[in-house]
């Protein structure tokens, strides 16, 4: 018995040292907030390891970063990010660092955006499903991931699919939120965003502009004033008050409380929510 069993258990220690031998490395991403790793971990699988810069509940526009950070952006293997100002200190970050850094928004055309007065790059692409689309793609050629990207892709064409279809015959078109980061979904699907606040969800109106916009609110006829996740919803809740309109959350889904997280939420999911949302306060069929 002994004799034949020493072979088999040798034959089973070389196979697992071959295959230890033949197993890609795993790949070290950094990515600078939510969609972005969300897209690069589903794109990559089990061959990459994703460190979201951005912690679960934190707002991403003005993110300080620890000299840990820098250091997990120095050794990555790959970082991943938005520039034109979205977070400043990221970007500071990779361009003193030696590392393979691709800005997921070069190659899209970026609409120009101006509240109050102050004119900006709108950089919130990932929530328009096409946009995000175009993003996967450059995340699936930089893991070398095609294949993955493309089912990634196929996900976000049917939900493209699925709110045009529940957008497209609504009683009302206009749409306010709290921060300006609407812009590409209401181009996409023939809505009109009233932001109350800029590009930067911190940059409050003015007690004029606040007035006015509580007159734009009654003007445009909108039933629901919206806010989100991560930020205060006090400006928000003084307009409607002032309106005589009611709240709802719509999300920029720029990061997901850890409450979110635990319970499984991802991009789809909140997607999926924020359309229903829409639904509701556009009286659409």
């Amino acid at each position: 018995m002994k004799m034949r069993i020493i072979p088999i258990v040798g034959l089973l220690v070389l196979a697992e040292i071959g295959a230890t031998a033949t197993a890609a490395p795993t790949r070290q991403v950094v990515a600078a907030f939510y969609p972005v790793a969300y897209a690069a971990q589903v794109i990559g699988g089990s061959s990459v390891s994703v460190t979201n810069l951005t912690p679960a509940g934190a707002e991403p526009h003005d993110i300080e970063l620890k000299p840990s950070d820098v250091n997990t952006i120095d050794h990555a293997q790959l970082v991943l990010y938005l520039g034109e100002g979205f977070q400043p200190a990221v970007e500071k970050a990779v361009k003193s660092a030696h590392v393979l850094a691709i800005d997921l928004l070069a190659g899209q055309t970026l609409a120009t955006r101006k509240i109050e007065g102050k004119v900006g790059l709108d950089p919130h692409v990932w929530l328009d499903p096409l946009r995000y689309a175009q993003m996967a793609r450059t995340i699936g050629k930089a893991l070398h991931q095609p294949r993955a990207a493309g089912r990634f892709v196929q996900r976000l064409q049917a939900l493209d699919k699925t709110y045009r279809t529940g957008l497209a015959h609504c009683r009302r078109k206009v749409i306010i939120t709290s921060h300006a980061a609407f812009g590409y979904v209401a181009q996409r699907y023939g809505l009109i965003q009233l932001a109350l606040e800029g590009l930067s969800p911190e940059a409050e109106p003015s007690p004029r502009a606040l007035a006015d916009l509580v007159s734009a609110v009654r003007r445009s006829g909108a039933t629901t004033v919206f806010f989100e996740t991560l930020v205060s919803p006090k400006l928000a809740q003084t307009v409607a008050r002032e309106a005589h309109v009611t709240t709802a959350v719509l999300d920029p889904i720029e990061g997901l409380t850890p409450d979110a997280l635990k319970t499984g939420a991802t991009y789809f999911t909140v997607m999926g929510r924020n359309l229903a949302a829409l639904r509701r306060s556009l009286g659409c069929k």
